[in-house]
């Protein structure tokens, strides 16, 4: 059974929480806490598989208490949250801080339309490695500065999931501002991803856009998909473009990573990098096949570093990475595919 804690200063819907989650059979609510002092005593007392996370409490914010959290005793965590602009920038932080993923705190009228959604969180949950956050995201990373010339119209393309919110800023925090240009898909509500974008852009000296029909695929730009659109890359006139569409979900997954990985493969004609990084199930490990088939590199994150070693694991399982790479290592790694004789790095 998992054991699922639930902290919220909201009697009424702790009870629906609790509800919900023990209609399941998999499921026990071992307790409930009103703040996060209680959460922490609770915590030490009853040893929870997973925790539910209000993020507007009294006493500290769920913020606060999560980045605790992750810092002494890390937990598999879902936060509630709501659908303000203040609750998506807040839950960007928390999965930024390493949060499995974020719930809309839910009106009693609503609840039965994500009672499936909040069961299957909780599930995917119980099966993460949660490590230090620490130990594995840097709070000080070295932007790479590079000289030379990377390969005429290479392209780089990242794919997450679970996990893949604090992965993919990692990897952005090392880029420098003359690489290649970069199109991503990380598994996002779609009201999440402009936060994301807005969060990236306004941290990092890249140019970082939430991908738009049409827009033309410049060198030092990052792209990422929009929320329930799917993101291919295709040429007019000598220029890549961003092409968006809402045909039918991949992996169960729109924006889906291999929608992407395989329009990289047929367009570049294998002149592309690729990485697929931390998440669950499968989604990017057909397409990394598909890249690795014509001729692009490809890596994949290893286990140790990954939050789920779901969708990498698929794409390894497939043969379809030409490195296993640890998180910290991913931006030398893509660096040194994209120039003829390997990046180099100014002093």
């Amino acid at each position: 059974m998992i054991k699922v804690l639930i902290i919220d200063d909201s009697a009424s819907i702790r009870a629906v929480f609790r509800a919900v989650l023990e209609s399941s059979p998999q499921i026990i609510v071992c307790g409930e806490a009103a703040d996060a002092f209680e959460a922490r005593s609770l915590i030490k007392k009853l040893q929870p598989d997973v925790i539910t996370l209000d993020i507007e409490m009294p006493k500290m914010d769920g913020i606060t208490f999560l980045r605790n959290l992750m810092r002494l005793h890390p937990i598999p965590t879902i936060m509630i949250s709501t659908r303000t602009e203040l609750g998506s920038v807040l839950s960007i932080e928390a999965l930024s801080l390493g949060a499995i993923d974020c719930i809309h705190k839910p009106n009693f009228n609503d609840i039965d339309q994500i009672a499936d959604e909040i069961i299957s969180k909780v599930l995917v949950a119980a099966k993460t490695h949660v490590l230090n956050a620490s130990s594995i995201y840097d709070d000080e990373n070295p932007q790479l500065e590079v000289t030379g010339e990377y390969i005429k119209d290479r392209l780089i393309a990242i794919g997450a999931s679970t996990g893949g919110v604090p992965a993919i800023e990692q990897v952005i925090a090392r880029l420098p501002t003359n690489c290649p240009p970069i199109i991503m898909v990380q598994h996002i509500p779609e009201y999440f991803a402009h936060t994301f974008v807005k969060r990236l852009d306004e941290k990092y000296p890249l140019n970082i856009y939430l991908a738009a029909e049409g827009q033309t695929i410049n060198a030092g730009c990052v792209y990422l998909a929009p929320g329930n659109h799917h993101l291919e890359v295709i040429k007019k006139m000598g220029k890549y473009h961003c092409k968006l569409h809402q045909a039918e979900r991949v992996c169960y997954h729109r924006p889906s990573v291999d929608i992407l990985f395989n329009s990289v493969a047929e367009i570049t004609n294998g002149n592309a990098s690729a990485a697929l990084l931390t998440g669950m199930g499968k989604d990017g490990a057909a397409g990394l096949l598909a890249m690795k088939k014509k001729g692009c590199f490809t890596m994949i994150q290893d286990e140790a570093t990954s939050l789920v070693w779901g969708m990498p694991k698929a794409a390894a399982e497939l043969g379809a990475a030409d490195k296993v790479v640890p998180l910290h290592h991913t931006a030398h790694t893509l660096l040194n595919s994209c120039y003829v004789n390997g990046a180099t790095y100014a002093s």
